[in-house]
């Protein structure tokens, strides 16, 4: 089970609302990505279900032991009252584009039914951003006439594109993305076997996501860091560094690498735009904007990487004394 880090307020609020008798039947779970969302879903679907089948569970937080029969029945998959919906896989291996409605639709035989181990029934949607137009209306019938003793947990990155009619049958639970220390102990949990530099690297890298953090785990994000850095302190008058970040991050091969260095440039210029002051803050600030805008559609325009690559290095060489890179 993954345990869950730096989200204190999200599991009291739950814990208060499941002490009180009044629980709400369906819960929007909102914030970044990758900052613990589904793991609250998951751990708060286990919780309920464990304590309102027993034997109740002690302590704080929502931490249910392993051996505990409810947990057993979840980690095989085998529990009848629960059901989690995200994207299925393909044949190809990657993931289709939508939840589809047949998915939603599926829910109905949790809820016609009599519950079987305990009084609750649980329904996870992760994420409810990715629901087709009619998955989406199914949903909103459900929510409109939730059965007693049900609870639905809806992931969202994104709660802006959703159906006002769902956000307003749901309470907002936000979610912020972890501290430093917070993203320690959660790394640590996960990858034990990693050291300090590497936590420290990771840390770096997550940008307040342990999931992101995980994602980007042997992308080399301390050399990509030093490049970035060579490039602000010193340009690169003859184009010899922006030409090799080219090559490297160019291949289709290279392609998390290259996403990874779309986020890195616009938080790199940030951080010394903050550390500038009159025409070379505006100059900073300037470079950020460019950057920020090419980084966040180059993906979804398919734009050539390498071009992306040099173009973006240009805007950080760009930062370094004038006489310096020409």
């Amino acid at each position: 089970m993954t345990a869950l880090f730096g989200q204190d307020g999200p599991v009291a609020a739950f814990r208060e609302g499941l002490a009180s008798g009044r629980l709400h039947h369906a819960w929007l779970l909102t914030g970044p990505a990758r900052v613990g969302k589904a793991t609250f879903a998951a751990a708060a679907a286990r919780y309920l279900l464990a304590n309102a089948a027993g034997p109740p569970v002690e302590g704080e937080g929502l931490n249910v032991p392993a051996d505990h029969p409810i947990a057993s029945f979840l980690h095989a998959g085998s529990h009848p009252d629960f059901r989690s919906l995200e994207r299925l896989e393909r044949a190809t291996g990657d993931l289709a584009r939508s939840i589809t409605v047949d998915q939603v639709r599926g829910l109905g035989s949790l809820f016609v039914s009599t519950p079987f181990l305990s009084p609750w029934r649980v329904a996870i949607i992760d994420s409810v951003d990715d629901l087709e137009a009619g998955a989406a209306n199914a949903l909103l019938k459900n929510l409109e006439e939730p059965p007693a003793n049900c609870l639905f947990l809806l992931v969202s990155h994104a709660p802006g594109g959703l159906l006002p009619t769902i956000r307003s049958r749901c309470r907002t639970m936000r979610f912020s993305a972890l501290d430093d220390a917070a993203m320690t102990s959660a790394l640590r949990a996960v990858v034990p076997e990693a050291g300090e530099a590497e936590i420290a690297e990771l840390v770096a890298s997550g940008e307040g996501a342990p999931g992101t953090a995980l994602q980007r785990r042997g992308l080399g994000l301390a050399a990509l860091q030093a490049d970035l850095s060579l490039l602000s302190s010193n340009g690169d008058p003859h184009n010899q560094l922006r030409s090799a970040l080219a090559t490297k991050l160019g291949t289709k091969a290279a392609q998390p690498r290259y996403e990874l260095f779309l986020g890195r440039v616009p938080s790199h210029i940030a951080a010394l735009a903050r550390v500038r002051r009159g025409p070379a803050l505006a100059e900073a600030l300037r470079l950020w904007e460019r950057a920020r805008d090419l980084a966040g559609s180059a993906v979804h325009l398919s734009l050539d990487p390498a071009m992306v690559t040099f173009e973006l290095a240009g805007l950080v060489a760009a930062l370094a004394p004038k006489s310096e890179h020409g």
